[in-house]
């Protein structure tokens, strides 16, 4: 009875194992390459030589090939996934809500960052020179800020949400908002003098695109020499926005998300390397989310949205 039960018990198993092997040949078969993309956040070398090493890692793991595409803008990454010519982007929170927004819930979040200290999610900042006057928002009354992308959390829809309810609403407090298409180029802007002031995300003092872009040597004085942290002062930050998430496909078959999920979660300890380049080594792990942890970025949307209707008429 005993080997009955055994014999029957390791046949039960076989036909499960066979059952799942076949599942995923099957979505390889349908899947032999899947594109990864991530919004705007710096040029398209930076982001090969950081996210380069994950997208060949996630290719070992996944056994398709996973390929790396550098997005011009975010509107492009949003478009690809709604056109299921992307099947996993990373976005910030709002331009996440609009991605699953136009998708009709089809892009849906998994993971996102948990920084050094457990923190999730992270801030909207407003830089100006440190060799400025301008030691506050008020201060920049009149003057020229620089924004991001009407899409980046960041460096748009955040301060201005934020700016607005605080009393110091863009299109009336700044005597000109410029629009400079990613965080570099705001930066850029700022440190070149074309802007008085410019938004940027932040995570810590040691953890910022500004430090990345002084790591990198990017950021010169006018005779030449390097710039540094001191030359540049914070005089705003946002409350805590929700974690940038990474965001899949939801009708891709349940196999593949388990297996692409499953290969993010593992990331920091299979390929320590590939995790790090990733994060600039700032971060922990991945943390699980889904999209009831973005539902102020949702309503932060539909509040720009009525603003820019009400606006155009």
């Amino acid at each position: 009875m005993i080997n009955r039960r055994l014999i029957l018990a390791g046949a039960v198993a076989a036909l499960a194992f066979n059952a799942s092997a076949a599942s995923a040949q099957e979505w390889k078969t349908n899947y032999p390459e899947l594109v990864m993309a991530l919004v705007p956040a710096e040029n398209a070398t930076g982001v090969l030589a950081r996210v380069g090493p994950f997208a060949e890692y996630l290719t070992r793991e996944l056994g398709v090939k996973v390929t790396l595409r550098v997005a011009n803008d975010y509107t492009a990454v949003i478009e690809g996934q709604k056109n299921r010519q992307i099947h996993i982007g990373q976005y910030g929170p709002g331009s996440y809500a609009r991605a699953n927004a136009v998708s009709k819930g089809n892009v849906v979040p998994f993971v996102t960052l948990r920084n050094s200290g457990g923190v999730i999610g992270y801030y909207s900042v407003m830089y100006v020179r440190a060799d400025s006057e301008y030691k506050s928002v008020a201060d920049l009354k009149g003057k020229i800020l620089g924004l991001v992308d009407v899409e980046s959390t960041s460096g748009f829809k955040a301060p201005t949400f934020f700016l607005s309810e605080q009393g110091f609403p863009i299109e009336k407090h700044f005597k000109l908002t410029q629009p400079t298409g990613s965080h570099e180029n705001a930066i850029f802007a700022l440190a070149t003098g074309t802007v008085d002031a410019a938004v940027n995300w932040w995570n810590a003092e040691d953890d910022s695109n500004l430090r990345r872009m002084l790591t990198k040597g990017m950021l010169k004085k006018a005779d030449g020499s390097p710039m540094a942290a001191s030359d540049f002062r914070i005089v705003w930050k946002s409350p805590l926005l929700p974690g940038s998430p990474f965001a899949l496909l939801a009708d891709m078959p349940e196999e593949l998300k388990a297996a692409i999920i499953q290969a993010f979660v593992d990331a920091p300890k299979k390929n320590k390397a590939a995790f790090d380049a990733l994060t600039d080594g700032k971060v922990e792990n991945f943390a699980r989310v889904s999209k009831d942890d973005y539902v102020e970025s949702v309503k932060m949307n539909l509040w720009l949205d009525a603003q820019r209707k009400h606006r155009g008429n």
